[in-house]
């Protein structure tokens, strides 16, 4: 009875906040008007709502907002029982948007084996052997995110690193791109990976001069592992989510997009939504390789509430930079034989384009991971094609990381009206050691956010989190500085593609909201929308953008909710 009474009283509040707002003649409004049940005044806010970029205050009733403008304004909106928060001159901003993310996978990672910040291959193994002498007989270890051009020197690991540390135990520890992981002699016995088990379409097992695994495994050649690892069972996807949502709120982030959920994940979502225990709202985007599943009940995009919403398809073009898979015209600087791997779903070509035509016929929206310039290409023909076959309409096509492109595909990219869904904190990491891959001309063409934006292209801002910190701050950061985390490009690497804060914060709001048809109703502080707010310590509209990473969450509202409160965390 509770979720019921409590989707009821959302209903119920909505539709009250409306006919105030919009259906009640102006003469009755004042004397008519209920009191808000939030008020959040003296506060600097900047709203992204280009008819009114700045206001003082704003009142929210029931999970919208009401009334946004000066002290005096909204006052009258201040009744008995409204909670009213003095902000203290802080920044507040319409809640971020991370429009990529793989939320389960980010709340594992929490719990489990931390390597990205281990700076050898010997703190590399000894982390994976520590956590294999606390993990319980038959358990495996898992997680990691390693990333082995912070070693020195920085070669890829093998399972000889990591077998004397892990006789017994199970280890699948994967690249912090996602593109890659490292199985030690055990997993790749339990997995029947030998010197004899081909490359499937896809992927790669990397072998040694003799052809032996070295236990490094390349996108599709993961699966092998995958079809025989344990499965997460309900409690632990639950805890996970549940991690995950903690985290998001305390770093303002109210809004996620998860790309390739299992079917599993959402229906944690589910039972959390019915239980009243979402706090971050949720458009789930399943791996195209299912699109007959959300065909056949004739489900279309954005199908769903304001907490939890599906109707979209992740597809794979091709692999990562980081582990050389990336697909591309021409061939890795340092690797003259390599130009990359098309995805498992792009053999054959058409197989793709059968999928994406099946599912753009039925109103789903279409998601493509694409990073290496021929790969990007390949996927705006097909975009291109589904026009040419269906017509015009609004499709909001994406592109996932678009990460290095062709020069002659900006111009496609517009006309298409496809978004580059972007993750910025990407840039300042890949740019330590990217150039030495592509080469400076193509690095050029990489993150290239104000090339996108001079040529009339929306981005949509996430981090690909638990790949990247799902921290916002980071990602501004990055968008703004551009400076690498080597420190090596104080005044940015490629500086020209360097954005303004307001329109990193804009990328991370609106353009995240447009790019899940939510742009009506999220994205901005504005009257009508949902009330979805961050208070900010400092205002980043003002101070050197080297400071954004010191900048933290004071508050965090979903629905006019607060989900988050900083000031309680820090003893303020």
């Amino acid at each position: 009875m509770k979720a019921t009474s409590c989707c009821a009283r959302g209903r119920v509040g909505a539709f009250l906040t409306l006919f105030v707002l919009f259906i009640l003649p102006p003469c009755l409004r004042a004397q008519s008007r209920p009191a808000a049940d939030l008020l959040i005044y003296n506060a600097k806010i900047w709203t992204v709502d280009k008819s009114q970029p700045t206001a003082q205050a704003v009142a929210v009733l029931g999970d919208r907002i009401v009334a946004v403008g000066s002290n005096q304004e909204v006052e009258v909106w201040h009744g008995t029982r409204t909670q009213a928060i003095d902000a203290a001159g802080k920044l507040l901003l319409p809640g971020f948007n991370d429009a990529h993310v793989h939320f389960v996978d980010g709340g594992l990672a929490l719990d489990r084996v931390q390597l990205n910040d281990a700076t050898s291959a010997q703190e590399f193994a000894r982390r994976i052997g520590e956590r294999a002498k606390q993990t319980p007989k038959g358990e495996w270890v898992t997680g990691g995110d390693w990333d082995e051009t912070k070693w020195t020197p920085a070669a890829m690991p093998a399972k000889e690193l990591i077998d004397p540390l892990t006789p017994d135990t199970p280890v699948f520890v994967g690249r912090y791109d996602g593109h890659m992981a490292l199985a030690n002699s055990v997993t790749l016995r339990l997995a029947g990976i030998t010197a004899k088990t081909p490359d499937p379409p896809g992927g790669v097992i990397v072998r040694d001069p003799q052809g032996n695994p070295t236990g490094a495994l390349k996108d599709a050649a993961m699966d092998y592992v995958y079809k025989i690892a344990p499965p997460l069972s309900h409690d632990e996807r639950l805890q996970a989510v549940k991690r995950a949502l903690a985290h998001a709120a305390s770093l303002g982030v109210t809004s996620v997009q998860h790309m390739n959920p299992e079917y599993a994940d959402i229906a944690v979502y589910s039972e959390l939504l019915e239980r009243g225990e979402l706090t971050t709202r949720i458009y789930a985007a399943p791996l195209v390789t299912g699109v007959d599943d959300q065909v056949k009940i004739g489900i279309r995009h954005a199908f769903g509430g304001p907490y939890l919403r599906i109707g979209a398809l992740k597809a794979y073009a091709d692999g990562s930079l980081g582990s050389a898979t990336a697909y591309f015209f021409e061939p890795f600087s340092n690797q003259p034989d390599n130009h990359g791997l098309l995805s498992d779903e792009m053999h054959p070509v058409s197989l793709m384009r059968d999928r994406m035509m099946k599912a753009d016929a039925a109103g789903l929206q279409i998601c493509t991971h694409a990073i290496g310039d021929q790969g990007i290409s390949i996927i705006l023909d097909l975009y291109s094609e589904i026009v040419k076959g269906h017509g015009e309409r609004d499709r909001r096509f994406r592109i996932e990381h678009a990460q290095h492109m062709a020069a002659k595909d900006f111009d496609r990219f517009a006309q298409l009206h496809v978004i580059a869904s972007v993750q910025p904190y990407h840039a300042i990491d890949d740019g330590r050691w990217a150039e030495g891959r592509i080469g400076h001309d193509r690095a050029s063409r990489t993150y290239a956010f104000r090339t996108f934006l001079d040529h009339g292209v929306r981005l949509a801002f996430g981090t690909d989190w638990n790949v990247a910190p799902l921290n916002p701050m980071l990602g501004l950061y990055a968008a703004v500085t551009r400076a690498t985390l080597d420190g090596k490009n104080p005044q940015g690497w490629f500086p020209g593609q360097k954005l303004t804060v307001a329109e990193a914060v804009e990328a991370y709001t609106m353009g995240s909201a447009y790019a899940e048809f939510q742009d009506k109703d999220k994205g901005s502080i504005t009257p009508g929308k949902l009330a979805d707010m961050v208070l900010l310590s400092d205002d980043i509209l003002t101070i050197d953008p080297a400071r954004f990473r010191d900048v933290r969450v004071v508050k965090t509202f979903v629905g006019g909710k607060m989900v988050w409160d900083g000031t309680e965390k820090s003893g303020q």
